[in-house]
């Protein structure tokens, strides 16, 4: 018996460049910047990062929401978006029959951040007993369960960098599997804090230049990440379902795969043997070859490591040249919360048949030669099938295949 087929019906996100999907979409789109780089915080020098502008009560409402983690609070925005595009609601659907998957890299970090520094100034008796509510990285989740009256599974999965791409296959796998009928994945992270921005710069990892532009995938003078945060959230469910309730169907998840370099804690192996693994076996899944792919979504982070591996693993794999970008030139690294809100971004230019542009890179580094990356302005393709990779620190190699 074939495997039922599983479609998006919401999606919702929050960026630094859009309160919603649609605002993030058309910033995308346009590949420009509508707000400056912001000093990272508690670290010296030049670095910049993108932090989601500050919201209210108009994005996020409910008691106790105002004191949460952002990282929490940036999974219900998505959540509550993505539910009310799909039209469903707590108040019709069986609790038990509904899952949550929640991938995040980080957790509470801002949370525990003033934990620490309050111990340090003023002792125990200064830390809140909220601490651990706020920032044990399964919370986002578990708030999620609370809000919504979802009595099945709830889910956190850790992959860094992939987490929020494993949430989206891990989400499919239980509606095929029978566990769920309906699944929210959700990827969300804020790592704009002190502590998080210094650490990746120690490894050298943030980009070195103060320019707005500073984050240039696939470019010749990369030389790093943007630290960035925010969220995206998908409501998964059968085809069939779907339809049964006359819901508007937003894009499939076609295959899924997950790998493991098993190379360095935070070096992508040179050749990308692991994140190709990762493509064949979402492809597989899917039931789809490599030369049926007609846009990459790139993990594409500016990092000249990264960036090298997967030019090198695009050529290998598709000759015929398919479409590429990447949307961190935009948006920076979200960190978890990056591969959920680029499946949304890529479920878009499958629905629009539109390709954003790479923003910041004016041409593609020589040495990556086979790479049609867009840059400068979008470009108009109409792809069919499209791969999305997400990729992390401890070797997690996540691959989405996704279709119209």
């Amino acid at each position: 018996m074939s495997a039922p087929a599983i479609v998006v019906t919401g999606t919702g996100t929050l960026t630094p460049v859009g309160t919603d999907t649609d605002t993030t979409w058309e910033a995308v789109r346009r590949g420009e910047s509508r707000a400056g780089l912001a000093p990272a915080p508690g670290v010296s020098g030049d670095l910049l990062c993108r932090a989601v502008a500050p919201f209210g009560t108009e994005l996020l409402s409910g008691r106790g929401t105002a004191k949460l983690d952002p990282f929490v609070r940036f999974a219900l925005v998505a959540a509550d978006q993505a539910l009310a595009e799909s039209g469903l609601s707590p108040d019709t659907w069986d609790g038990s029959r509904v899952g949550i998957v929640v991938g995040c890299g980080l957790g509470g970090a801002a949370t525990l951040g003033t934990a620490h520094r309050k111990l340090a100034e003023a002792g125990p008796d200064a830390v809140s007993p909220y601490v651990h509510p706020r920032s044990l990285v399964n919370m986002a989740a578990g708030t999620l369960a609370i809000r919504h009256r979802v009595t099945g599974p709830a889910h956190t999965v850790v992959a860094a960098c992939a987490s929020g791409a494993v949430a989206v296959g891990v989400g499919r796998d239980l509606i095929r599997a029978g566990t769920c009928d309906v699944v929210i994945a959700v990827g969300t992270d804020a790592g704009v804090v002190p502590v998080i921005a210094a650490g990746f710069a120690a490894m050298g990892a943030l980009a070195d230049s103060p320019a707005d532009d500073a984050s240039r995938p696939f470019a010749a003078d990369r030389s790093g990440f943007v630290l960035s945060e925010g969220a995206a959230a998908l409501v998964l469910e059968r085809e069939d379902a779907a339809r049964a309730r006359g819901a508007r169907t937003l894009g499939r998840i076609l295959g899924y795969g997950f790998t493991t370099d098993a190379h360095h804690p935070v070096a992508p192996h040179p050749d990308a043997l692991g994140a190709e693994a990762a493509v064949r076996a979402a492809l597989a899944d899917a039931g789809l070859a490599p030369a049926d792919v007609d846009h990459v979504n790139a993990h594409g982070t500016s990092t000249p490591q990264n960036d090298r591996g997967e030019a090198k693993l695009i050529g290998r794999l598709f000759p015929h040249r398919p479409s590429v970008t990447s949307n961190k030139g935009l948006l920076g690294h979200s960190l978890g919360a990056a591969g959920a809100i680029e499946a949304v971004l890529t479920l878009r230019t499958l629905a629009t048949g539109v390709v954003p542009p790479t923003a910041h890179t004016p041409a593609v580094d020589p040495e990556l030669a086979g790479l049609d990356l867009v840059v400068g302005r979008e470009r108009r393709t109409d792809p069919a099938i499209a791969v999305s990779h997400s990729f992390g620190f401890g070797g997690s190699n996540c691959v989405l295949v996704m279709g119209t």
